[in-house]
């Protein structure tokens, strides 16, 4: 079994790591790290990594403690709950002290929580990862950049440069403001018969609104093109019939299947510490396990074909396009544009922060983009990876001096004939 421990001096550090009774002495590591929380999947493997020194303490006391009595770490890694304290109570705690605000804080949660997400955000927390984490290799990766970011130093030589920072083109914004104004004005009759359409068929409100995220979150806004309460029947919707599942592996964590580890014990213990979630609970272990299962067969985005929630109005305002037009709000308000990346709901939102394919969110989020015109009406679903693909090309825009005006006014040609075809995304 491995257990890990900690040596550590001001001048390096050095890791010791217990296996069959023998110790093994890692050498010196370049990031020094402070994880707090109860995961031992992840105190193993950044344990085992030969770029970082770990220290592990379990409850805030003891991190207190040494933060307060050795050197500090370069980074912290905490987890939103342990031993009944509160991730975003710690780091409200460090801001309050000199220096601390120039250590990296990244909060790990079991399980995303829109709620925790945005707090975490607006405490200045610096990331936010869920379970089960990215390679140690690319979580290294993103903690020293924010080391550089943090310290404002230089990115050493041979090393991948810090992500590209969007701005907003002015030609862009203005473009956008004048299109999206005129466009709103100028089809308001349409607008009102839709509204009356919508109505009279169904009961409930004409428009919807969800959260979406952008470069950032926001309230998006559509005209409801489903029957009311629609969305309690997403989960069982997207494991039926979902256009992008690739597997039929269970979709969600079965918390009555019993852990195989806590089952060959005795007298009721269990393999790893408890976790209440809900009414329900269950090992660390067995959690994280079938986290990894859930998320590894897990499509990127969710599109369901031939869905029933449809309502006969809505069919035809989705096949135009029209379902789309109070969007012409969203972008006059600043929250998207008339070209971009498709805005995504925040548990798709979700499954691209951890890799490459999180750079499609340095592109704004738009009406209509590359992916759109792309592939509509030419003969068969997208897959996920093309769809990535293609945001990922409509992202590297936006770094640099790579944005074009005329490209975009392309983008917007090709999507008017793009309306007429067949193919419904």
């Amino acid at each position: 079994m491995l257990s890990i421990g900690n040596t550590r001096k001001r001048t390096g550090a050095s890791f010791v790591i217990h296996r069959n009774g023998q110790s093994i002495l890692k050498a010196e590591r370049k990031t020094d790290l402070l994880y707090i929380g109860q995961y031992r999947d992840v105190a193993e493997s950044l344990a085992a990594h030969s770029r970082v020194s770990l220290t592990v303490k379990d409850n805030a006391y003891d991190a207190i403690l040494f933060l307060n009595t050795g050197p500090r770490p370069n980074a912290i890694l905490c987890d939103a709950l342990f031993q009944g304290e509160n991730g975003i109570e710690m780091h409200r705690y460090l801001l309050g002290n000199p220096g601390f605000d120039k250590i990296p804080f990244l909060l790990v949660s079991p399980e995303f929580d829109a709620d925790q997400f945005r707090n975490a955000f607006l405490h200045r927390i610096d990331d936010y990862y869920v379970l089960p984490l990215p390679s140690a290799e690319k979580l290294l990766d993103r903690i020293e950049f924010l080391i550089r970011i943090k310290h404002k130093d230089p990115v050493p030589a041979g090393s991948t440069a810090p992500a590209p920072v969007f701005r907003q083109p002015v030609s862009k914004r203005i473009f956008d403001i004048v299109v999206a104004s005129l466009t709103l004005v100028s089809l308001s009759p349409l607008l009102l018969l839709v509204m009356a359409a919508i109505r009279l068929e169904s009961k409930g409100k004409v428009y919807y609104i969800s959260k979406r995220i952008g470069r950032e979150p926001f309230d998006f806004y559509k005209f409801r093109s489903m029957r009311t309460g629609a969305d309690s029947e997403l989960a069982r919707l997207a494991h039926e019939r979902n256009q992008y599942k690739t597997t039929d592996h269970p979709a969600e964590i079965d918390y009555n299947k019993p852990c195989p580890r806590c089952s060959v014990l005795a007298g009721g213990e269990s393999c790893s510490p408890l976790l209440h979630i809900g009414s329900h609970t269950i090992c660390d272990y067995w959690y994280n396990f079938q986290k990894k299962e859930v998320l590894k067969h897990r499509a990127s985005f969710v599109k369901i074909e031939n869905d029933p929630r449809i309502t006969r109005i809505g069919k035809i305002i989705r096949k135009t396009s029209i379902d789309e037009l109070p969007q012409l709000i969203n972008i006059i308000k600043g929250d998207m544009s008339v070209v971009g990346n498709r805005p995504l709901p925040v548990y798709e939102a979700e499954q691209l922060t951890f890799d490459q394919m999180a750079k499609r969110f340095l592109a704004p989020a738009g009406l209509t983009g590359l992916w759109q015109v792309a592939k509509r009406g030419r003969g068969g679903p997208m897959s996920a990876e093309e769809r990535k693909q293609l945001d990922n090309r409509y992202a590297d825009f936006f770094t640099g001096n790579n944005y074009s005006f005329w490209y975009d006014l392309g983008l917007i040609l090709k999507t008017i004939p793009a309306l007429f075809r067949h193919d419904d995304v």
